[in-house]
């Protein structure tokens, strides 16, 4: 069968997604849009080499998020140009195998890219294929009517679509900008085979779009966890607390081994639980000297990569703060932005709150603040 490489162009702004950055750098699930492509091609045992092709403003950010073993390139005006420019960076022979494909569509599976590089065994191109379920209806101009088409012979052509290297190479050595690749040889006569195609390979255009593949993605994930932390630390000398990652100004400090966030603690807490891996103590023991007068931003992160590792993603957080002094409101937004970005997390999935005991117990008289934080962890989906 010889060998295969895979070239992923990313090189468009994605202007109909709105304001933000261009889609193919949009957070799916935690992970940039082009790195779920990137990452099913590095997957697959017959991809011997991936290109990807971006935006000549953009390359250093793109080789930072693809690492090492995929080379990147800069595009061309039109997305044949940028196509043309990823053929060109291949080390492949001309009879070898090239699946070119849109990082816009992150919902690649092996099961595709199989199917892609068997079909090429007897045809000249190959490309997934889904029928059209809906009716179909043509406007007329002049009188303002319908015409209903039939859709029967009609194809929606996803990507990757797939080629020998050397003739997909001459078929676009022309300056027209094609709508996909396909169409550089459709016209020629030689055989292309359409392969079953996936929903989940839709294609990114619209915002809504990003929430309608998230759906699809997760529809037969394993169920999402949930658990809750606790932490408590007591007033003793100092000028400030540490709650959440921010220092405020008290007339106390909070005793404990490392820094006694007690907010972050109590996330921490929840994470592990989620991920049924323990407690705070079991990870970070506060017997070890390492970790006298720790930032508790590194439990959290510690907590985090864990999550990564099991194949789950943070997707929600919740902390309650519970005291009678320091007054919480003013830091509260700061609280959330400092949890959201060493998460990675929108702010809207970060929320932090306070409330007193009423004056009592512990708290009520002021010799300590505790708090209660809940993680909801969905899992990543998997593409087979």
């Amino acid at each position: 069968m010889g060998k295969a490489g895979a070239v992923i162009v990313a090189a468009g702004r994605g202007s109909r997604m709105g304001k933000g950055p261009a889609k193919q750098f949009l957070p799916l699930f935690g992970k940039p849009v082009v790195l779920w492509s990137v990452d099913a091609f590095k997957r697959h045992e017959d991809v011997n080499e991936i290109i990807v092709v971006t935006g000549a403003a953009d390359l250093q950010q793109m080789q930072n998020i693809v690492g090492n073993g995929v080379t990147v390139v800069a595009g061309g005006e039109t997305r044949t140009a940028s196509v043309r420019a990823g053929l060109g960076a291949l080390s492949l022979d001309d009879g070898d195998t090239v699946l070119i494909h849109d990082a816009a569509r992150p919902g690649l599976s092996q099961k595709i890219i199989s199917d892609l590089i068997s079909s090429l065994q007897t045809a000249a191109a190959a490309a997934p294929a889904l029928r059209i379920n809906d009716a179909l209806k043509k406007t007329c101009a002049e009188t303002g009517g319908l015409k209903t088409v039939d859709r029967t012979p009609l194809r929606r052509i996803q990507t990757p679509q797939a080629f020998k290297l050397g003739a997909i190479k001459n078929a676009l050595n022309k300056d027209t900008d094609l709508v996909d690749d396909i169409a550089a040889v459709e016209t020629s006569g030689v055989k292309v085979d359409l392969i079953t195609g996936d929903p989940r390979l839709i294609k990114l255009t619209f915002k809504e779009d990003l929430d309608m593949l998230s759906r699809l993605l997760t529809a037969s994930s394993a169920p999402p966890r949930m658990a809750t932390g606790y932490d408590v630390h007591k007033f003793g000398p100092g000028d400030h607390v540490v709650l959440c990652g921010l220092k405020v100004p008290h007339e106390f400090g909070l005793v404990g081994h490392s820094d006694a966030d007690v907010g972050w603690h109590a996330l921490t807490d929840s994470i592990l639980g989620a991920l049924a891996l323990g407690d705070i103590g079991d990870h970070f023991p506060p017997t070890d000297p390492q970790w006298k007068g720790a930032e508790s931003g590194k439990f959290l992160l510690h907590a985090k990569h864990l999550a990564d590792k099991a194949g789950y993603i943070i997707n929600h957080v919740d902390i309650t703060l519970i005291c009678e002094t320091p007054k919480i409101k003013l830091h509260k937004q700061a609280m959330r932005e400092r949890t959201a970005e060493l998460l990675g997390l929108s702010l809207d999935n970060v929320s932090v709150k306070a409330t007193t005991s009423e004056g009592l117990g512990f708290i009520g008289r002021r010799e300590g603040i505790a708090a209660q934080a809940a993680a909801v962890l969905t899992p990543l989906p998997m593409l087979d």
